[in-house]
C-alpha cells in the first residue's frame, strides 16, 4: 500500500516536498517512482529510484529541480524546487519490481499506486 502526502498550493518559485509511504513490499529490491497527472490527460513520469543500489533517473522536465529519495522506513520522497505552473497536476507514487526491460516512465509496469496528492502552482 502507498500513501502520498505533501501536495498543496505554492507560488511559482516556491518548494514542496512530497512524501509516499509504503508498506507491504516484501522485498528490499524494487523500484518506485512519481508520476503525475493532468486531467484529461495521460499519467507521466517524473523520477523514479532503485531502492537496492539508490540508482535515479528523472524527467527532462524536473531535471535540475527534483530530487527523489527514500529513506530506510520506506518513505519515498520528491523535493520539488523552482515550482512552475506546469507542474501543477496530480502527484502519484508507484512501485514495481526491478525488470531489466521496465521502461521507467512507463505507468504498465507498475503494480502498486498510492491515490495521488495535489500540487498547484500558480
Amino acid at each position: 500500500q502507498l500513501v502520498e502526502s505533501g501536495g498543496g498550493s505554492v507560488q511559482t518559485g516556491g518548494s514542496l516536498r512530497l512524501s509516499c509511504t509504503a508498506s507491504g513490499l516484501t522485498s528490499s529490491h524494487y523500484c518506485m517512482a512519481w508520476f503525475r497527472q493532468l486531467p484529461g490527460k495521460e499519467r507521466e513520469g517524473v523520477a523514479t529510484i532503485y531502492i537496492g543500489d539508490g540508482a535515479t533517473y528523472y524527467a527532462d522536465s524536473a531535471k535540475g529541480r527534483f530530487t527523489i529519495s527514500h529513506d530506510n522506513a520506506n518513505v519515498l520522497y520528491l523535493q520539488m524546487n523552482s515550482l512552475k505552473p506546469e507542474d501543477t497536476a496530480s502527484y502519484y507514487c508507484a512501485a514495481r519490481r526491478p525488470n531489466s526491460d521496465a521502461i521507467w516512465y512507463q505507468t504498465t509496469w507498475y503494480g502498486s499506486w498510492g491515490q495521488g496528492t495535489q500540487v498547484t502552482v500558480s
